[in-house]
């Protein structure tokens, strides 16, 4: 019998199944109407069967949220595909369903009836497939001819995977000077005196009295991290130390940051490299003032995930252009982003960050990092992994868009 731990990794066929139980009202009515999508509701019953797929699946998170957002964007998917007249033939869904049973090492018959085995209805199963399979088929249709991946940007991709550092764990100190203007040059002096420490008891010492971030209280330490978190340049720096040395200070925005190797270690196999990183970006008005960070951090105890993040903007009715999401090839994201970036895991999130003027601050988190493709990969699997990533992005820019247009009673 399979494990369940492996249906995890199946949920990425075509996004979250959840949901939650809704209110003791609509329970009484299983086919009442919780929500309506463009008029088109979401009913108690079926909340209560992707509740019960979630919970076999084991699917960490917030799992009402998901819920909500999941069922609303199949109801603006299978809107958009009715428009245009697309249906998914009793062939295809078949394939679908045998494509991700296989998953687990099942057949479809064998995945349904476990499933019906813990009270889910095999219709349940079938309308995530199919509206999931069409939206693909979709959205490939409509974007894929306009996709080009040059010879340039596969070269470049290699050339990533050339240099990584395979296996390698970093443990290092961070120190951030805030540089205000006018004070850059002596910044710089006092970065470049610290970067001489040898050891440390001094970096941390210096830590605690010059940094202005949050781990300034722990003498600067940050956790272990993949060395390919960091940006490709900053790698071979990191990794040219020795326990104890400091590197040159780098200069980032309205800060000088500098980093000191404590150890490195093995893990005994090669880890995916990132290739890309999907983060979210909350503006904050007041630089790093008190109220400012005392909002960041009211924040930060409200959401668990980027999707949560544009919930809570949406909620409120925040301008939506203090809120950016961005997905970019690690090697093009600036480096005082991608420096904050590294010592994130997924949904993560930080406020050491200010805008180019001090007056706002940059609340960040971490959506996702996209992995490279295994030992061996050809030119041609790179290709395709550069238009599925091409591909997703104008997706989830599609469905944003329907939902932005949406009319949606009982979110």
């Amino acid at each position: 019998m399979p494990t369940i731990r492996k249906w995890f990794f199946a949920l990425a066929f075509g996004g979250a199944l959840v949901a939650f139980w809704a209110s003791s009202s609509a329970a009484d009515n299983p086919f009442s109407p919780v929500i309506t999508v463009n008029e088109r509701a979401v009913t108690a019953w079926e909340i209560d069967q992707r509740t019960r797929i979630l919970q076999f699946f084991r699917t960490p998170g917030d799992v009402r949220q998901q819920a909500i957002d999941g069922l609303i964007e199949d109801r603006l998917r299978q809107q958009e595909i009715e428009r245009i007249g697309l249906q998914l033939t009793e062939d295809s869904y078949q394939q679908a369903l045998e494509e991700f049973a296989s998953r687990a090492d099942m057949t479809g018959e064998q995945l349904l009836d476990i499933l019906s085995q813990n009270g889910i209805d095999p219709s349940t199963l079938r309308d995530f497939l199919s509206v999931g399979t069409a939206w693909r088929d979709y959205v490939r249709q409509l974007y894929g001819p306009r996709i080009q991946i040059s010879e340039s940007e596969i070269d470049a991709a290699l050339a990533r995977r050339a240099t990584e550092e395979a296996g390698l764990d970093v443990l290092l100190n961070e120190i951030i000077i805030p540089a205000p203007p006018g004070r850059l040059e002596e910044v710089r002096a006092l970065a470049l005196e610290i970067s001489k420490f040898t050891t440390t008891a001094q970096f941390e010492a210096a830590a605690r009295e010059v940094s202005a971030v949050p781990s300034r209280e722990q003498g600067g330490r940050l956790d272990w991290a993949p060395a390919s978190n960091y940006p490709p340049a900053l790698q071979s720096v990191l990794l040219g130390l020795s326990p104890g040395e400091v590197t040159p200070p780098i200069e980032i925005e309205n800060a000088v940051a500098l980093l000191q190797l404590r150890a490195v270690r093995e893990r005994g196999f090669t880890p995916s490299r990132p290739v890309a990183i999907d983060y979210a970006v909350f503006l904050i008005p007041g630089g790093r003032t008190t109220a400012a960070v005392a909002e960041a951090e009211s924040l930060a105890a409200s959401i668990d995930t980027c999707n949560d993040l544009s919930q809570w903007v949406r909620e409120r009715m925040i301008a939506p252009e203090r809120l950016t999401r961005t997905r970019s090839e690690t090697g093009s994201i600036p480096q005082s982003m991608a420096l904050e970036l590294a010592k994130l895991d997924a949904n993560e999130m930080s406020w050491n960050l200010t805008d180019a003027q001090n007056q706002t601050l940059l609340f960040v988190m971490l959506c996702q990092r996209e992995e490279a493709l295994p030992e061996g990969a050809t030119r041609d699997d790179i290709r395709r992994q550069l238009q599925g990533q091409k591909l997703q992005g104008l997706s989830d820019a599609l469905l944003a868009d329907l939902r932005a247009q949406a009319t949606i009673v009982g979110e």
